[in-house]
């Protein structure tokens, strides 16, 4: 299995369009829209979005790992001791699943289509 290493940040956002407006202001960021509730930053300095759907946000920024083989991922997270939160599933572009560490962090892990 490749070294997972930190692939994208998402955050979550109760108000997308004031999101991106303050983010583009703010730092100079721009977006790539990926329906009316998720944007890709695309000029941040790291791979991210920002992600307005109430059922599809974590509390806390979520810090999201890249794979070449997702089950393997899975595999090693379960036997580390992670708890998984949201088994694999896919979206545009690829799959992923979510787990929490010991310390009570949610990360992600994905991989292409």
């Amino acid at each position: 299995m490749t070294h997972l290493k930190i692939d994208y940040v998402e955050f979550a956002s109760g108000e997308l369009d004031g999101s991106k407006a303050f983010f583009a202001k703010a730092f100079g960021w721009t977006f790539q829209d990926y329906g009316p509730t998720y944007a890709a930053m695309t000029n941040a300095g790291l791979d991210g979005g920002l992600q307005s759907d109430p059922d599809e946000t974590s509390a806390a920024p979520l810090v999201i790992l890249k794979a070449d083989d997702l089950e393997a991922a899975l595999k090693s997270v379960t036997d580390a001791g992670g708890d998984i939160l949201r088994p694999i599933f896919s979206f545009p572009g690829g799959r992923r699943f979510h787990f929490r560490e010991p310390g009570g962090n949610e990360l992600a892990v994905w991989s292409e289509a």
